[in-house]
């Protein structure tokens, strides 16, 4: 599934997926990765200075994450582009989500936060239907 927001004419697309091969569900570990796509749609260019994510693990929160730029990076955007990255995280539940947001600068000196959309990580092979 894609999710997607717009704000501050910055779009943020995710497509989460479930990592098999590094899990270890018996043991109660769950992969995810998630591919992120960050568009300028803005006619003014901007750089992403901070990311702050929340991690929930079935319905709890487990993770408080802030930090510089992404993957290493504070990617400058201009107008019309965009940005891909790919990382990932790791649950004890089957089912979770991660939301935050992104800090950016313009080239006129301002700083605005731009939201990233709720997504779920599941594993719907573990899910029990009562």
């Amino acid at each position: 599934m894609t999710y997607s927001k717009t704000s501050r004419d910055i779009r943020v697309t995710v497509i989460p997926e479930f990592v098999q091969s590094e899990s270890r569900v018996e043991q109660g570990r769950y992969v995810f990765a998630y591919h992120v796509t960050i568009e300028n749609l803005g006619s003014e260019t901007v750089r992403l200075i901070n990311r702050h994510w929340v991690v929930i693990s079935s319905g709890r929160q487990i993770a408080d994450v802030k930090g510089e730029g992404v993957v290493g990076d504070q990617p400058v955007l201009e107008q019309g582009g965009e940005y891909r990255y790919s990382s990932w995280t790791i649950i004890a539940d089957p089912s979770g989500s991660m939301h935050g947001e992104y800090t950016f600068l313009s080239e006129s000196g301002h700083f605005f936060d731009v939201e990233i959309p709720q997504f779920d990580l599941v594993h719907e092979a573990s899910l029990v239907v009562h």
